[in-house]
This record gives C-alpha cells, structure tokens and sequence, in this order.
C-alpha cells in the first residue's frame, strides 16, 4: 500500500528565488520560506514569535513553464504543499548544523508583493491565465536514471 507524507506550509519568502540548472537538465528553483509562531508569554505577558526557517524546492524540467519564479520574490506570501525532510550538514566550525527542507509538489500564491506593497490589477492571480499543471512540478522516477 502506498504511503503519503505531505506537509502544507503557509509563510513568507525570506529572498528571492534562485533558479539553478542541476544534471539531466534538470532546473531546481530554490526559496526559503519563514513560518512564524506567535505567543504570548504567561509568565511576562510579551508577545513573542518563534521563526522557523524552510528551505523550499521546486523541481522542473529544463524548457517547462517558470512563469512561477516572477511571483517568487521576498515577502511574498506563499501556500507551499510537497515533501518535507531533515538535512545534516558539518559547518567549518565544526558544529553539526540541521535545516528543514522541503520538495515542492503545490505552489499557490496568496499575497505578491509590489514595491509599494500594493497588488496591482495585472498581478491579481486569475489560475484561468496559467497554463501550469502539476506535471510541472513533478519528475518522473525515470528523470534519476
């Protein structure tokens, strides 16, 4: 029986997407999306928030559909759904650092930002005008081999 380990994250984009040209043809556009959490001490009672930092990848391609990356832009508020997973690393210092990433299956924006942190007209999302479909976002298990 198959199994399905999906997250949905609702954050922030931290910087601007970077798109970056892997093996095979393969294009991995790459985000970090902050998701914060906000409390209020019992204690002190000071609002407090916690920001936890996701490492997000969309997988596409090379020649498919990247209208996405001109919506990916910082502070844009995002709907990600995919596959989450732990990653280790040893930094210089030495210390084992861990980060929270995540493979993108589902993007939706819910709030792009402008400069003047208005939604012009043109950038209302209208899913009619995209020709994307989740295909997109998708590889093939042939696409490893």
């Amino acid at each position: 029986m198959a199994t399905i380990f999906e997250t949905r994250l609702i954050g922030n984009i931290g910087k601007d997407a970077v798109v970056k040209l892997m093996d095979r043809g393969i294009l991995a556009i790459n985000f970090p999306v902050a998701h914060n959490k906000n409390w209020k001490d019992k204690r002190t009672g000071e609002l407090k928030t916690k920001t936890t930092w996701v490492s997000c990848t969309i997988w596409k391609k090379e020649g498919a559909n990247m209208r996405i990356v001109d919506f990916l832009n910082r502070g844009t508020l995002v709907e990600v759904i995919g596959t989450p997973f732990a990653k280790a690393f040893q930094q210089e210092d030495g210390f084992i650092r861990t980060e929270i990433r995540m493979n993108i299956a589902r993007t939706n924006i819910l709030r792009p930002v402008t400069k003047d942190d208005t939604i012009p007209t043109e950038m209302m999302i209208d899913e009619s005008n995209f020709e994307v479909s989740i295909e997109d976002y998708s590889l093939e298990e042939t696409d490893f081999s």
